[in-house]
């Protein structure tokens, strides 16, 4: 066989196999949605029927999706038995909610990428942007419950104690604004932690933010947070700590962003910065996360930022050196890389 014929055949098989985990993504929201993996978690080996009425769904609808599950290596079968179960490691992604590693959420993503497909084909056309508040809601729901694992795990215990002096004075009593929120999940987690701080959180989506407020009160922490329509360039206030989590690289106008949070900051407060993580150089992002986060970039967080004022377009793939750039066209004189994870990179600015 020829060699361009061989290397074509190996890079059909890589489609064959990227077009599987694609087709796959479906019926990981699917089993999410009907409690498949929740199911099979609590009970242990099930069969198709068994799993059918403890789920109340159709056994033979339920049949197929467990062996394509099976076949993609989600979840555990015994030929013999003719049974199906969860592996301690795939009951935690994709059956334990409150585990660092759970990825639903991250499924339900993609799912609203392909539901806002015409959007962005429009968007590539005109050059205009998409914004936050035109996608289909299935990504607000999406990103909460991605985001939500990082955060419980890593927040509290790595990322602000990495913050010079930080931890303290949230543990004295300070007050905090968490800029670019969402659904709240940053703010609730850090308002559980420390009781003694107030902690707003802003965002220009009103529907997130009534989804905040609703999950405030659900855990109960209504009390000590609270959740205001705002953006970036126009909340109100003066704090000790402002957050930014994972929503710079969405802004339009992230210098003029650095410049509100300086203003907005005491003497001594601080500025935290979560962003993806990335390597500077683009060649160097050419690995699994990076093609993770240059397809979210692509069809949610540039678009984003193409359909506000300045649209600089800054990517969820920046880099430090690019980050860096934008915090100090805002005013900040030192900047620093707190602490990091294989996905996040975590820095501290202050004046």
């Amino acid at each position: 066989m020829a060699a361009e014929q061989v290397r074509l055949q190996q890079f059909m098989e890589k489609m064959i196999g990227d077009l599987g985990a694609a087709a796959s993504a479906a019926l990981v929201v699917l089993g999410d949605r009907l409690g498949l993996y929740r199911a099979l978690a609590e009970a242990g080996p099930l069969d198709s029927a068994a799993l059918a009425a403890r789920t109340g769904t159709s056994e033979r609808h339920v049949r197929e999706w467990l062996a394509a599950q099976a076949a993609a290596g989600f979840i555990s079968y015994d030929p013999a038995a003719r049974r199906y179960w969860l592996s301690p490691e795939q009951a935690t992604v994709f059956a334990d909610e409150g585990s660092p590693a759970f990825m639903p959420g991250g499924f339900q993503v993609v799912a609203s990428m392909f539901r806002d497909e015409d959007k962005l084909a429009d968007a590539f056309r005109t050059g205009k942007g998409v914004g936050w508040h035109e996608h289909d809601p299935l990504l607000y729901r999406g990103t909460e419950r991605f985001f939500r694992p990082g955060y419980a795990a890593h927040l509290v215990s790595e990322w602000i104690p990495a913050l010079d002096g930080v931890s303290e004075k949230l543990q004295r009593g300070a007050c905090v604004a968490d800029v670019g929120c969402g659904h709240g999940t940053s703010t609730i987690v850090m308002a559980r932690a420390y009781p003694q701080s107030t902690f707003i959180g802003f965002d220009y989506h009103p529907a997130s933010i009534e989804r905040a407020r609703e999950l405030a009160r659900e855990v109960g922490v209504a009390q000590r947070v609270s959740f205001e329509v705002g953006t970036a360039k126009n909340y109100p206030g003066t704090y000790d700590l402002v957050a930014f989590f994972d929503c710079l690289h969405d802004m339009g106008d992230p210098a003029g962003a650095a410049r509100h949070v300086y203003q907005s900051l005491t003497d001594d407060g601080a500025w935290m910065l979560v962003e993806p993580f990335a390597h500077d150089r683009m060649e160097d992002n050419f690995n699994p996360i990076g093609r993770l986060f240059y397809a979210a970039s692509t069809m949610i967080c540039t678009p984003a930022s193409l359909a506000q004022e300045v649209g600089l377009g800054l990517g969820a793939q920046a880099g430090e050196q690019r980050l860096r750039e934008v915090v100090m066209a805002g005013g900040f004189t030192r900047f620093r890389r707190a602490t990091q994870t294989p996905v996040n990179l975590v820095f501290e600015a202050r004046r």
